[in-house]
């Protein structure tokens, strides 16, 4: 048995349906020295033995367990559990800090534990085994660091495969709650970036100055993975600054290109109050698919083939006006200071002589339009250069100092 000084792990196991997978695994967790916290979100009937117990769940919830099973429908009695399982289990870790998570379930259970360790923050041990982890996790994992591992077979009692891989997910989180350590977060001030290889010579600079600086800076790839994650990381940390210089995502999103992340991508930092520097790098072209799809997508365009399955679709000034407006919308709601920076002579490689996509045309009057549908109070500066160029990354490096500096006063 785990000393009471031992890290502690959450175990996430409904013991209704799975009750010997669920002592099994925690007497592995507990020969490897942690000490098991398991909460019970079983709707069925009540066992007993959980720290954490379905009537406990039910509790947090608002309900009893009575309660939720009148419901009657699956879904209704899971998304009460959910809720009940978040609060309980950050209840618990507020009297307890956990040092890691794991859950053993099906397409159900999974759901559940994953909506609960998307509740918790970036870097603490979480893993899921599952029969969904074959297929399409992204609703378990969401953007965080959780991890998952298929259960080979159904999770329907012990067998030498199950056996093993409860085995190894019980050692493997029961090892990294041994070295968890929640203090071990970077003290540096934290800068969230969003480029794409087309505006990385610009971003590089400011990279490096930043961390020149003394900043931690996380630059994130804007293909439709990349803004997501910034926006997670932005609503569950300390972030002292934003530099969303991508919008490739927010065009998706506006003409149905292939990286549209949805509607309220680039909202948290604003939202949140994180002081936010936005540009518009990559504004030049949509993100299609293989070139006669974008073709017929988005005829009577200019394109480029990046590879075979990717085309970039060039925008026009009528395009970016819609872009303007909604980044315009977004920046209303904002919390914090924000400013916007616009280049003069193109928004990336593409849009430039070297590039295949090149319009000068647009970015003056597209540099116009965003001075006068941008809220009064938030300063659009115009440079008079390419968003690669030395000037607009110092002229991005100089803000951002001192949006960081008066963030500190």
């Amino acid at each position: 048995m785990a000393e009471t000084t031992s890290p502690s792990v959450m175990l996430i196991v409904t013991q209704d349906t799975k009750e010997e997978e669920a002592h099994f695994v925690r007497t592995v967790l507990e020969a490897a020295g942690v000490r098991v916290v398991h909460l019970d979100p079983s709707v069925r009937r009540t066992v007993g033995g959980a720290e954490i117990s379905p009537e406990d769940v039910a509790a947090a919830a608002g309900m009893t367990i009575e309660e939720v099973r009148a419901l009657g429908h699956e879904g209704k009695c899971q998304d009460a559990m959910i809720r009940g399982a978040i609060a309980a289990a950050h209840a618990w870790n507020a009297k307890d800090p956990i040092s890691g998570i794991l859950a053993v379930g099906g397409s159900m259970g999974s759901a559940l534990a994953g909506a609960l360790m998307q509740s918790f923050p970036y870097g603490l041990p979480r893993m899921i085994v599952s029969t969904m982890a074959s297929g399409f996790t992204k609703p378990y994992m969401g953007v965080q660091d959780i991890a998952m591992m298929n259960a080979v077979t159904d999770i329907s009692g012990l067998n030498s495969i199950s056996r093993d891989v409860f085995r190894n997910a019980a050692n493997a989180v029961a090892g990294m709650a041994r070295g968890y350590d929640p203090k071990a977060a970077a003290e540096r001030p934290l800068v969230l970036v969003t480029t794409l290889g087309t505006t990385e010579a610009s971003v590089k600079r400011i990279r490096e100055a930043l961390e020149s600086d003394g900043c931690e800076v996380m630059v994130f790839h804007s293909s439709g993975a990349g803004g997501p994650t910034l926006d997670g990381l932005a609503a569950g940390k300390d972030v002292a600054l934003v530099l969303d210089l991508s919008q490739t995502e927010i065009i998706d999103h506006i003409f149905g290109g292939l990286a549209d992340t949805g509607p309220d991508r680039g909202r948290a930092a604003l939202l949140k109050g994180i002081p936010t520097i936005l540009a518009p790098g990559n504004a030049d072209f949509i993100i299609g698919g293989p070139i006669d799809a974008s073709r017929a997508q988005f005829p009577g365009r200019r394109y480029h083939e990046h590879n075979p399955q990717l085309t970039a679709v060039r925008t026009t000034f009528e395009d970016l006006k819609k872009l303007a407006d909604h980044l315009a919308a977004n920046v209303r709601d904002a919390r914090g200071p924000v400013r916007v920076f616009t280049p003069l002579h193109g928004f990336s490689n593409h849009d430039s002589p070297a590039g295949h996509l090149m319009d000068p045309s647009v970015p003056p009057p597209f540099a116009a339009y965003l001075r006068e549908v941008m809220p009064a109070e938030v300063p659009v500066t115009a440079i008079d250069a390419h968003f690669n160029d030395t000037a607009f990354s110092d002229a991005i490096i100089a803000a951002s100092r001192e949006m960081l500096a008066a963030a500190k006063a």
